[in-house]
């Protein structure tokens, strides 16, 4: 647990659905309208899920895939601005390390393209849309 009371664990798909489901239906169907349908794919079986928990209630997650793309990074409105999306994302960068990943990669909606630059993610490419919400896509070596 850090200074601010919340604490990130590795999770299972399989064992933590209910509550990752919930978090990114608030986050991205409810708040920004991505469509359903677009929200859910296969890859949430087989990825790497982190989630944040804070007085006993999950605040906020995030996943990485094999290939390196880390994604699906979603806080509770209540938690943002803690330093909450920094821990998974710190995260999700040590977990891709210990696997011995060589770089990762994201697609970042545009208003948060300076938060990752702050953990050495570069910009590459032009913006795209995606879900109707302008993106960029971005990746990190690992040296």
């Amino acid at each position: 647990m850090n200074e601010t009371g919340f604490k990130i664990k590795q999770v299972k798909w399989q064992d933590m659905k209910s509550h990752l489901c919930h978090i990114r239906t608030v986050v991205f169907i409810e708040e920004q309208n991505v469509p359903e349908n677009m929200e859910w794919d296969s890859y949430d079986d087989t990825c790497v899920h982190v989630i944040a928990e804070m007085n006993e209630e999950y605040i906020a997650t995030g996943r990485l895939l094999d290939s390196g793309q880390i994604g699906r990074m979603a806080v509770l409105k209540p938690y943002r601005k803690l330093g909450v999306g920094s821990a998974l994302l710190e995260r999700l960068l040590s977990i891709a390390e210990s696997r011995k990943m060589k770089s990762v990669f994201l697609n970042a909606q545009i208003d948060a393209v300076d938060f990752y630059k702050k953990f050495g993610f570069k910009e590459e490419g032009d913006a795209f849309d995606d879900a109707g919400i302008l993106h960029k896509k971005m990746n990190k070596a690992f040296c």
